[in-house]
């Protein structure tokens, strides 16, 4: 049986912003955050998400992965579609509960994956970046 697959969200226009996000960290930041989202690669299709503290329900089958690198507090909004995890979007944490806005901005990237990647014919560019399937 094969594991599951963190991937990144990408927009209509070819950009990813959960990677292009990561890219603009400190470099010892965004090893941090790889090595969270790493976690989620492998897990079997049947296992259920990582337990809290290291991810948790946002809304619905909305999840954060929650990153951090020393007192600096990461979140990545992600869904899971079968084997894939679509990394969605990321903010750095300054408030106890998560913007709407950012919650909303996840949703509605979701709400583009599904619409792009349930078109026959699928057209470019993909709506999962990367090395995804």
């Amino acid at each position: 049986m094969s594991g599951t697959q963190a991937i990144n969200y990408r927009d209509r226009h070819g950009r990813q912003p959960v990677e292009e996000f990561i890219d603009g960290l400190p470099r010892r930041h965004q090893a941090a955050v790889d090595l969270a989202i790493d976690r989620l690669n492998g897990l079997l299709p049947n296992e259920p998400p990582l337990a809290f503290p290291a991810t948790s329900q946002v809304d619905g089958e909305l999840r954060e992965l929650r990153c951090h690198y020393g007192p600096v507090l990461y979140r990545v909004l992600y869904r899971r579609s079968k084997n894939l995890f679509v990394l969605l979007h990321m903010l750095r944490k300054n408030t106890g509960r998560l913007p709407a806005s950012d919650i909303e901005i996840a949703q509605a990237r979701w709400e583009d994956f599904k619409a792009r990647m349930d078109a026959q014919p699928r057209r470019p560019p993909r709506a999962a970046g990367g090395d995804a399937p």
